[in-house]
């Protein structure tokens, strides 16, 4: 990675600056330092509806064990599950950029929470699977209006910090629910429901108390997308036909299907060497605690580079990572290759949901956040329907056409990261100033400078 002096939206001096005091301070400086007391409240938010939403991690094991269901069946009901999560990310970047991110993230909570009371209750089959497409649908909506809010309240030149920390919350809430849902699975599956239920309405509550509304009506009519027709109302489509973007949706589709080969394939290779499960959850288990350890150590790595030398590398070290599972055959040597795509995944988290909000017209941040995040369950279903039969085909030769994948998208980063740049340079140039009441509401004044919270 070449060092980047002066990038896009980020002021040299700022880059260089480093704040007073001992190793400790600066580090909790560059790592959370200058965020507004909004983005606190929303990251919290995130971390409590995370460590809760483990209820639909035991949706199969309760229908088979609970409610009588074949495995054919729970399939359908989880698959519809995430047939909803797919529309649901799509309404809820509508309704934030329409409605508002505070009504949509409360709203979305408060129906979630409801539904799961109503899926504890509920025993009829019919019943448990509409309600689980629903909540598919509501699940999902909350996810581009945080981070719509989230890029509306914090400085650019702040954004790697906050979805560097957000990662890590969505990562150490995660690791939180596997452990409760365990427990409370072992107890009783109407309490699973009950408790996600509770945590739900919590986050609710926070948002409703503490987190303003950060679409102001001068945001909405604010600075049409670049290259939209005149005559067509900007929308949906302007994402969909936005190439740049499209190109870069296309990118993280492809580190999307890499991540996805650890929770897919990498299973049934290791199966395949003669390793149970205990030695697939010691794998899963030493990436997660490599996330929660060290993440947030990533900003002062690599905020003085530029984003798409950060994802080419990330990108690369995920093929590398993956393609050594080749010539895997102990646990070993498994576990040293999660560290390499692990690692991978930490860089590349930050500059990607920054690129993804900068590529964004103010006006449609949310839908362009609602096409991004498209890319996951698409690659949830790709990467298992391609992986099986390629893994059966070509056995471990499947990870060598995994990493040249991995090896031709770092390439392509490499190549789309100046015009990429320059178009985020043309969107800058169109936004507005920062509006004085959305700074106030939210605790900061523009004029002010950054503080540590």
């Amino acid at each position: 990675m070449s060092e980047q002096i002066g990038e896009v939206g980020v002021p040299a001096a700022q880059q260089h600056e480093r704040p007073p005091g001992g190793p400790l301070r600066r580090w909790l400086t560059d790592t959370a330092g200058g965020l507004p007391a909004t983005f606190w409240y929303l990251w919290a938010g995130l971390l409590i509806n995370r460590a809760g939403a483990f209820a639909m991690l035991f949706l199969s094991l309760y229908l088979t064990a609970a409610r009588d269901a074949s495995e054919a069946l729970a399939g359908v009901v989880v698959g519809a599950y995430g047939a909803g999560g797919a529309a649901g990310v799509l309404l809820g970047g509508v309704l934030a950029d329409r409605w508002g991110r505070r009504s949509t993230l409360v709203a979305a909570h408060l129906v979630t929470a409801a539904l799961m009371v109503a899926l504890a209750l509920s025993q009829h089959l019919g019943v448990i699977a509409a309600l689980a497409l629903l909540v598919g649908v509501t699940h999902s909506m909350p996810s581009p209006a945080f981070v719509a809010a989230i890029v509306d309240v914090v400085p650019e030149h702040r954004r790697s910090r906050a979805f560097n920390l957000q990662f890590w919350a969505f990562n150490l809430g995660m690791a939180v629910a596997s452990v409760l849902a365990g427990l409370l699975a072992e107890a009783s599956y109407v309490a699973l429901f009950l408790v996600d239920a509770f945590a739900t309405m919590a986050t609710a509550a926070l948002i409703a108390w503490k987190v303003p509304e950060t679409l102001t009506r001068r945001r909405i009519s604010a600075s049409p997308a670049v290259g939209a027709r005149p005559s067509r109302r900007p929308g949906l489509h302007t994402a969909l036909t936005d190439r740049h973007f499209m190109v870069f949706v296309g990118l993280t589709f492809v580190l999307a299907v890499l991540t996805m080969q650890a929770s897919t394939i990498m299973p049934l290779a290791m199966r395949a060497d003669g390793l149970g499960p205990s030695s697939y959850g010691m794998v899963v288990a030493l990436g997660g605690v490599l996330i929660v350890l060290g993440q947030l150590f990533v900003p002062r790595l690599i905020d003085n580079h530029r984003k798409a030398h950060v994802l080419g590398l990330s990108t690369a070290l995920l093929a590398v990572g993956f393609g050594a599972l080749a010539v895997a055959d102990d646990l070993p040597f498994y576990l040293g290759a999660c560290v390499i795509w692990t690692i991978g995944s930490m860089l590349a988290a930050p500059p990607n949901a920054q690129i993804n909000a900068d590529l964004a017209p103010p006006a449609l941040r949310a839908r362009y956040q609602s096409v991004f995040y498209l890319t996951f369950p698409a690659a949830s279903f790709l990467a298992p329907t391609l992986g099986g039969f390629s893994l059966q085909r070509w056995g471990d030769r499947h990870w060598l056409l995994i990493a040249a994948l991995g090896l031709l998208a770092a390439g392509a980063h490499l190549l789309a990261g100046p015009s990429r740049e320059r178009r985020v340079a043309s969107l800058r140039r169109q936004e507005e100033p920062v509006d004085p009441s959305l700074a106030n509401a939210v605790g900061r004044h523009p004029a002010q400078p950054d503080t540590v919270h």
